[in-house]
């Protein structure tokens, strides 16, 4: 045992951080492929070409693995980032653009087959909170900037149940441009401070 430890701490750290990556993709396309209750750590220390006890040290548990794809995965992050002004417009563009991926992205096929998983739940709740609605709180200036974050994050998330129950071909046959401005003008609403202030 000793001399395996050894072995792994003498390995340069680029194999480490390629490993890492590589347990991070295969976690990634095996969510989205299974969802979170039909993968194990055995699969996916399969298809990253590792063994499981890597997986469990670099990640700790398949729980915390789910929550860092997730993370490292969403690109709101960078949308929300930059002029509080053109935040709206920003939003609604990456809204219409993931609307319009045929597949959608990694993250969209993740939390639509595993949304419902209890485990995934708190998971989800500490992404929303530090992806979206605390940087959109940042952006806000005045009264109420939570519950305003809040709606904007109701209508960033609601892309996933539309795609689930109702499918997006009206959406997709609506014009694009026409469909960004009616977004940034949801989205203008949502994050608006209130009139009287």
């Amino acid at each position: 045992m000793q001399v395996k430890e050894e072995a792994e701490r003498a390995r340069p750290k680029r194999d480490r951080e390629a490993t890492r990556r590589r347990i991070l993709d295969a976690s990634r396309d095996l969510f989205g492929e299974h969802g979170y209750d039909g993968v194990t750590v055995r699969m996916i220390a399969a298809r990253a070409e590792a063994n499981t006890a890597l997986v469990h040290r670099y990640f700790g548990s398949k729980a915390a693995l789910f929550g860092e794809v997730l993370a490292g995965e969403s690109l709101l992050r960078e949308v929300i980032a930059g002029e509080p002004d053109s935040l709206p417009r920003r939003l609604a563009e990456h809204f219409v653009a993931q609307l319009y991926r045929p597949s959608g992205t990694p993250v969209s096929r993740m939390l639509d087959r595993s949304a419902g998983q209890p485990e995934v739940q708190e998971i989800l709740l500490h992404h929303l909170r530090d992806i979206i609605v605390e940087p959109l709180i940042e952006q806000l200036d005045g009264p109420d900037a939570r519950a305003r974050a809040h709606l904007a994050t109701t209508i960033i998330m609601g892309g996933g149940p539309l795609r689930r129950l109702l499918g997006l071909h009206d959406l997709r046959a609506t014009d694009q441009a026409a469909l960004t401005d009616r977004l940034t003008a949801m989205f203008t609403a949502a994050l608006a401070a209130p009139a009287d202030h």
